[in-house]
């Protein structure tokens, strides 16, 4: 069920004098089955464009399409829709508040009106998936680390079986190892269940290493929108509006300077190492 942005536009102040553009003539379309990346510099519309997916946020004009209907149509059923498009804020952790995990994760499916033994197969389901065992299923959420609490907010989510998981900045605050934890975890998900993932990120690094397409925002504007070696060769015009490509993109521009012809559209350390590698005639 693919969603589709027509000519969407927000903005803030419509009625005053200094109305302010959150979106810009945004026209996206978001197929079934993709990981894709979105990222710019803080008040690019990054948040705002997501909470359109689901509608909550309505735009000033323009549509918003779920499986070819309009999301605003006056009998439009804006509860399955949020079922369907699943959205994990950032610091989600802010939003467990039941007396232990199970019951937390069980909130959402079962605001669904899913009978009880349904709810709670759901929740058992969401938990392993995100790689919580057994034995914090009855642990106050609050005890948890920090990491763990992302996971079970996230648990809480896929509860609902969404179609589509939006991820806005679900690493933030974490160290490095929880970070690459819970986006191991959200890569493997998305390969075994096929779902579409949109995943909002400052990490240049964790969004090449993941998504298969990215989307560039910029004042409220999609500034590109292509695969990740396509977006990171922008690199120069990416640090023109405060981004940046992945460090590894930078090591192998210089590389190429100093005579050594590896390509320079490699954007993960993983292509790096190969391409060196191919051109010392060494193995990896």
């Amino acid at each position: 069920m693919p969603i589709v942005l027509e000519h969407v536009n927000y903005i803030y102040g419509q009625d005053t004098s200094l109305p302010v553009y959150a979106l810009q003539d945004i026209n996206l379309v978001i197929p079934d089955g993709q990981f894709i990346g979105i990222i710019g510099h803080t008040g690019s519309g990054k948040s705002t464009l997501v909470q359109h997916l689901n509608g909550l946020i309505r735009a000033t004009s323009g549509r918003v399409l779920f499986n070819d209907q309009d999301i605003y149509a006056k009998d439009y059923n804006m509860r399955q829709l949020r079922s369907n498009v699943g959205l994990v804020f950032q610091y989600p952790e802010h939003q467990l508040f039941e007396t232990d995990v199970f019951t937390d994760v069980c909130f959402g499916p079962k605001n669904l009106g899913l009978d009880k033994q349904e709810v709670e197969l759901r929740a058992i389901d969401a938990l392993r998936k995100v790689g919580i065992s057994e034995e914090y299923f009855k642990q106050s959420p609050f005890e948890l680390s920090g990491g763990q609490k992302r996971r079970v907010a996230i648990a809480g989510v896929l509860a609902m079986k969404p179609q589509v998981l939006v991820l806005d900045e679900p690493t933030a605050g974490l160290d490095p190892r929880g970070r690459e934890e819970i986006l191991n975890q959200i890569a493997v998900l998305q390969k075994e269940t096929g779902m579409t993932v949109i995943l909002v990120s400052h990490s240049m690094e964790d969004v090449a290493a993941y998504v298969d397409r990215i989307i560039v925002m910029n004042h409220g504007k999609v500034m590109y929108d292509d695969v990740p070696a396509k977006v990171f060769s922008h690199y120069q015009e990416l640090e023109q509006v405060g981004l940046a490509a992945p460090q590894v993109t930078y090591i192998m521009h210089k590389l190429r300077e100093k005579g050594l012809f590896v390509r320079d559209d490699v954007t993960t350390i993983s292509e790096a190492a190969e391409e060196i590698a191919r051109c010392l005639e060494i193995s990896p």
